[in-house]
């Protein structure tokens, strides 16, 4: 195969294997440094084989595999390997003439499998661990973000976000926390947790903190299968069949969220006929069965905001004082600068701009939002509608210093020219 060829298939497998991958190895090994390091290995090692030998007809499963002989490799040289071989029965992967592609069944493709992803998440959301570790320690061996894409989500600093995740790996070794899905007598009061890693990470997917892409699919996609088996876990509680709605609304607009030439397209602005229908009809159904148990969360309402714009047939169909209503009551159950942000944007648009810019205005002074480019950009846009020039091209600029990734750069650069050649 070429190279761009092999390296296509990796990424690809990147993208979809990772996270199993990994989660395998934490659950055979018990070290998840060891695990992601193998891991690192596997995907290394398929750059110099796959060129040769083709991509594997099971990639996940050749991939899991050579990342569990690069474990046992590590474990027989290290003081605890003998015990924790023994401990697992994984002797024969020592043997040298083990074939990769023919033993999934010891480190590749198993029953289990499926499961050692959801075993993962609720392994990093146990309650021993403070909130921002869950959520950060899931991100980075899960989805495989990095300590810096990570410290942009929680707006830190990447050496802030890594001690967090070096005290969250040393937490689960010291306190012995069990990798395994709680029994379900404590499904409920871990059920939280979980689902902020799940939306953080479908959110991740949905608007890429940095790169050159705003949309990386993987994620989302990962983010969805695994709120459907929470869900399915859970069938009774609506908060998860809430979450599972809200991606799914989310995610049928992905397609029409970028342009032909990778450019972002406002939801103003998106040719909804693109829009997946067969998404938000499951999306409003799950919605609607998770209303009727009237427990109503914070990811119910955000699934109501989301259900508002996929009801609409256009953009000026659009219910902003619903909406608005809706982030007032999600403010209430779940208060963050970026849900009042969001409320300041619903006031403006259903008529209200100036106390939509004062919103925003008190978010400034308060500072909890600093160098986030969606402040700025905010404050640009409802400045451009109440037809302020200047002003909305000095909030552009100061957005445009603050964006991490390339198609929010664009889309900035193109409102500073709409907006200059006004003048």
């Amino acid at each position: 195969m070429s190279p761009p060829a092999v390296q296509e298939a990796v990424d690809a497998a990147f993208r979809e294997e990772w996270g199993r991958v990994v989660a395998t190895l934490i659950r055979r090994t018990g070290d998840w440094d060891l695990a992601e390091d193998c891991a690192q290995e596997a995907f290394a090692e398929a750059l110099r084989r796959w060129p040769a030998d083709g991509v594997p007809q099971r990639p996940g499963a050749w991939l899991t595999t050579v990342a569990g002989n690069r474990a046992i490799d590590r474990l027989r040289r290290g003081a605890r390997g003998a015990e924790l071989l023994e401990q697992a029965g994984r002797e024969a992967l020592a043997r040298p003439d083990t074939d990769e592609e023919t033993m999934p069944e010891l480190f590749g493709e198993s029953d289990e499998i499926e499961d050692d992803r959801l075993r993962l998440i609720f392994t990093c959301c146990h309650p021993a661990l403070p909130p921002e570790g869950r959520v950060a320690l899931t991100l980075r061996s899960l989805a495989w973000l990095t300590t810096a894409e990570i410290a942009r989500a929680f707006l830190v600093s990447e050496a802030t976000m890594a001690k967090r995740l070096t005290r969250a790996k040393a937490k689960i070794a010291a306190a012995g926390i069990p990798y395994r899905v709680p029994p379900a007598h404590l499904l409920p009061e871990r059920t939280a947790g979980v689902l902020a890693v799940l939306y953080l990470m479908f959110n991740e997917g949905y608007a890429a903190s940095a790169g050159d892409e705003l949309i990386r699919a993987g994620l989302c996609d990962e983010a969805t299968r695994l709120a459907r088996a929470l869900w399915h876990l859970m069938p009774d509680e609506p908060e998860p069949m809430g979450a599972l709605a809200l991606m799914l609304l989310h995610s049928s607009r992905r397609r029409a969220r970028v342009g032909e030439h990778g450019e972002l397209i406002t939801l103003e602005e998106q040719d909804r006929s693109r829009w997946d229908q067969t998404e938000i009809d499951e999306g409003l159904r799950l919605l609607d069965a998770a209303l009727r148990r009237r427990r109503v969360g914070p990811y119910q309402l955000q699934a109501a905001i989301a259900a508002c714009h996929a009801r609409a047939e256009n953009a000026a169909d659009t219910d902003w004082g619903e909406i608005a209503g809706l982030y007032v009551l999600l403010e209430d159950r779940m208060p963050s600068p970026v849900v009042r942000l969001n409320r300041a944007v619903a006031v403006a648009m259903a008529g209200d701009i100036e106390t939509g810019l004062a919103i925003v205005d008190e978010l400034a002074e308060q500072g909890a939002l600093t160098d986030y480019h969606l402040l700025e950009a905010t404050r640009a846009d409802l400045y451009r509608r109440r037809g302020d020039r200047e002003a909305s091209i000095a909030a552009y600029h100061r957005a445009l210093e603050a964006a991490r990734t390339e198609p929010e750069r664009e889309f900035i650069r193109r409102r500073l020219a709409e907006q200059s050649a006004q003048r």
